[in-house]
């Protein structure tokens, strides 16, 4: 089951990279670690640097895929970013945090891309 998922999630992502850059975006990084987070990517949309969280379903039952970036999970993808900022020494830059939720049926991927899904407190 956890493989199931883990492979769904991966999918999910390569739609999700895909689908950023038919868009515009530059991808800058995939799955960028830290210790206090895991950023599934990070990309440029013109001259902001987006922090993009995706989530995959391929049900509705645990709820909308955006729901399950609670409050610490925020914080956490937050924290990650300023280790990102830090590190390239970008700490003026303009920044953005979205969420893509992909949803697959019947081998198929729906996309929605919700930018500005949360702020930093």
């Amino acid at each position: 089951m956890q493989d199931d998922r883990k492979t769904l999630g991966q999918h999910g992502e390569t739609a999700a990279i895909s689908f950023l850059q038919t868009r515009g975006f530059t991808i800058l990084e995939t799955n960028y670690r830290t210790k206090p987070a895991e950023i599934d990517i990070i990309a440029k949309d013109n001259d902001i640097i987006c922090f993009i969280e995706v989530k995959t379903r391929e049900s509705l039952k645990r709820g909308l895929p955006r729901e399950s970036v609670n409050y610490t999970k925020q914080k956490k993808i937050i924290k990650g970013s300023l280790y990102y900022l830090k590190e390239k020494k970008l700490m003026d830059s303009r920044v953005r945090f979205d969420v893509v939720e992909v949803y697959k049926k019947n081998g198929n991927f729906s996309i929605n891309l919700i930018k500005h899904a949360f702020l930093t407190q």
